[in-house]
């Protein structure tokens, strides 16, 4: 874990102690004016917790440089709890209205051409304007006499202060609401490439399990996965900061959230822009603008290594995009090692596509640059009906009539980097942080953690163990009765398998993400062991694909939230029922909307290519996976075209023995932060979908992490997080509106008139 100090350098803030009143804990108020005066008290505060600091801190101009986990428990984040109250009627309310938005957007984002998800500091920010109206505009039970009355109100939170707790329960109940997605994708595949649909009960029953099945391992996990101060879970951490920022420093929320207003209402207002007025500015290319008269051949080329503002256009290479609702905040937040590790996955990614395509590996030329359909041998689209059977099943006689089906280059390269991410993600972990998680292991076991947050979550009841294994059997016997006598195709034994592939993977997923604050795919491993165990059954592969996959995400999902409980001392039995609640109704929103919006577009989803606007790119790609994967042995087998595909997994397992060797013959390696699982996974991350956006998210990468961080302290510390969090609540807003009053999700669209920032082509003005 000794990678995580150069994560995050010279992050500076302030510290003022709190008097001792307050359990003689710290209160974080500007740590970039008091940082350098902690007192005696502090240190006593680490002494009674048991911290055992670093004697070798590193200061800059006197101000501490946040290298490692430890440091960011002892200067960044607060160990102070007011023990204020959590589960609230206020808290589960707030939670459960903006549960109903982040999963409404989200599910309209599976249907964009780029997948993004709703900012989790937005909806912190925007659930605490409204638990702060709650408070001051409500009257005071106090004032009241009539003894009923005044209990009622308090029990309603009327006119009580909106606290830090409260806070984290309601935004973990809204962010939990996306926990389902993975199910409901799967029913939107159905519809769309099976012309079928499920039964009420298999609906209920699935969601419900795969819903809620992984919630074991994180608890089995804690102690690994949560618990030690290294697993800092680094893109969550702005929450934390905020969270602290906004209950512990009062006077300041005047100022943070005014420019929080203004931020969030110049997005809205500047995203009817790209997004609908002048979709022009959502691809700036000097390159395809200069190509606008160049012969055919010149422009299609042009297309395919510049443009990139509409679905599978292109690379995008110098394509800038000024539409927030694709590049987001999350660059702004995560550590610049890890994007420095993207970064040097791009520089392979733009080559190697090119290479395949122009060298016509795989019969490239054939089929378009970039899809994730599948195709004909003629170049045709595939209909994924003509093989199979009314049972969804691969009909051999109308497989031979019908002829295999085919994939374009971009995708071959996507899956292969998919799997050689996920075995340098296995290696990886096992070679560079096995010794680590033994120790924290130990140290949980003799509740000897060091750590202060850690320490300071002792006092309240931890969730036993035998809750989360009703929870899970419950999920369990859903599971079984679903593959038993639902329309899956996947038998019992199958569906056993999918969740012990989940169980494998999910630790070394969680370790990764705790360390580097993101992670690396695991959908196409368990598209690989389906279609192994299930030939000649897609449907099968698509659920089984489900829970396996969801047994990782939640396991990650869970731990992200318990580190977040850890550090701003919620009790963990209010964590663990909240999540459960905000999976399940975020689970049944998400089905309501993705049936809106497959009814009401269904024939834009089911082209190869797509729009700017609508693209089936995503469950087209999750079914080419089922249906390739259901004929492994004629497609990915070494006797089939794409054998590579398989093979990324035995290559990926050698990376990181590879970057360890090296690391023993020059030692000064060891400085650099070189990950081989995020550079894998980038080599081919954009293989479909809008890619505009890749080199203005690494503008704002460079602009927030590497000069404003390290140049402006002062206004990184105050403002990053939080103008980041304010431009992609006004933009997904925006995006909310249009996609329902005008760009056809509810059924009817009203697109805005042709014109040269609106061409009818791709929007960037390539071919």
């Amino acid at each position: 874990m000794a990678e995580i100090g150069t994560s995050v350098d010279k992050a500076i803030m302030d510290v003022v102690l709190e008097d001792k009143k307050r359990n003689v804990t710290e209160e974080i108020v500007d740590l970039n004016d008091n940082i350098v005066e902690k007192s005696t008290q502090e240190k006593e505060v680490q002494d009674e917790l048991g911290f055992q600091g670093d004697n070798n801190e590193e200061y800059v101009k006197g101000h501490p440089v946040i290298r490692n986990g430890l440091d960011v428990s002892k200067f960044l984040v607060s160990t102070r709890d007011d023990g204020d109250p959590s589960l609230t009627f206020r808290s589960i309310v707030l939670g459960t209205v903006f549960t109903a938005l982040s999963s409404v957007i989200t599910m309209l984002y599976t249907f964009k051409p780029v997948q993004v998800s709703v900012s989790a500091v937005f909806l912190q920010l925007l659930v605490f304007v409204f638990g702060e109206a709650w408070a001051f505009f409500t009257p005071n039970p106090d004032r009241l006499k009539t003894s009923w009355l005044r209990k009622t109100l308090k029990f309603l939170n009327f006119g009580q202060p909106f606290g830090i707790k409260e806070h984290v329960v309601a935004s973990l109940i809204a962010s939990s609401g996306n926990n389902g997605l993975s199910g409901v994708e799967v029913y939107a595949i159905e519809r769309l490439f099976y012309d079928r649909g499920i039964s009420a009960t298999t609906a209920v029953l699935a969601t419900f399990s795969i819903s809620l099945c992984g919630f074991v391992l994180a608890g089995a996990l804690r102690s690994l996965i949560v618990y030690p101060a290294e697993m800092v879970y680094w893109s969550t951490l702005p929450q934390v900061v905020l969270f602290q920022n906004l209950h512990f420093d009062r006077k300041a929320n005047q100022e943070r959230l005014k420019k929080f207003g203004w931020a969030l209402g110049l997005a809205a207002a500047w995203e009817f822009f790209p997004a609908y007025i002048v979709p022009w500015v959502g691809g700036l290319s000097v390159f395809c603008l200069a190509s606008m008269k160049a012969p055919t051949k010149t422009r299609t080329i042009f297309a395919t290594v510049f443009g990139g503002a509409s679905s599978n256009e292109g690379m995008g290479l110098l394509n800038f995009s000024l539409d927030w609702q694709y590049i987001q905040s999350t660059y702004l937040s995560l550590p610049f090692k890890q994007q420095v590790n993207t970064w040097i996955g791009y520089v392979i990614w733009y080559p190697a596509m090119l290479g395949l395509y122009y060298n016509n590996t795989w019969n490239a030329k054939s089929f378009p640059f970039m899809s994730t359909s599948l195709f004909s041998s003629n170049g045709s689209t595939f209909s994924t009906t003509s093989i199979l059977n009314s049972q969804g099943i691969i009909d051999e006689a109308k497989l031979e009539a019908t002829g295999l089906p085919y994939l374009t280059s971009s995708t071959v390269w996507g899956y292969f980097t998919q799997n050689l991410a996920i075995g340098a993600l296995i290696s990886h972990v096992l070679i560079f942080y096995s010794k680590d998680m033994i120790l924290a292991w130990k140290q949980a076991r003799t509740r000897k953690q060091p750590d202060p947050h850690y320490q300071g979550m002792l006092k309240y009841k931890e969730v036993p163990q035998w809750w989360y294994i009703v929870l899970f059997g419950l999920a369990f016997i859903a599971g079984i009765i679903v593959t038993a006598k639902g329309e899956t195709t996947l038998p019992v034994w199958g569906y056993i398998i999918a969740l012990l592939v989940g169980a494998f993977i999910a630790p070394f997923s969680c370790i990764l993400y705790g360390l580097y604050g993101t992670g690396v795919g695991t959908n196409q491993l368990s598209k690989m062991v389906a279609g192994a165990v299930h030939p000649g059954r897609p449907l099968a592969n698509l659920y089984f694909a489900s829970w396996s996959h969801q047994v990782i995400l939640l396991a990650v999902n869970l731990a992200n939230w318990l580190k977040v409980g850890q550090y701003t001392k919620v009790p963990h039995r209010v964590m663990f029922g909240t999540q459960i609640y905000g999976t399940l109704l975020g689970a049944g929103l998400n089905y309501a909307v993705m049936s809106t919006i497959v009814s009401s577009q269904r024939e834009i989803l089911l082209d190869p290519e797509g729009n700017s606007i609508w693209s089936g790119s995503t469950l087209q790609s999750m079914n080419s996976q089922a249906i390739t994967w259901a004929m492994a042995k004629r497609i990915y087998s070494l006797s089939g075209d794409y054998w590579i595909v398989p093979m990324g997994i035995v290559i990926g397992l050698v990376l990181p023995v590879i970057h360890w060797s090296l690391n023993k013959v020059w030692p000064r390696l060891r400085n650099w932060p070189i990950n081989t699982p995020m550079i894998a996974l980038y080599t081919g991350y954009n293989y479909y979908g809008n890619t505009s956006w890749v080199w203005s998210s690494i503008a704002v990468g460079v602009f927030s992490q590497f000069y404003l961080r390290r140049r402006l302290p002062q206004i990184y510390n105050k403002y990053n997080y939080l103008i980041g969090a304010a431009m992609d609540g006004g933009s997904q807003i925006v995006i909310f509106v249009l996609s329902f009053a005008v760009l056809g999700a509810s059924g009817a669209s009203h697109p805005f008139p042709t014109w040269w920032g609106n061409p009818s082509g791709n929007a960037d003005h390539c071919s």
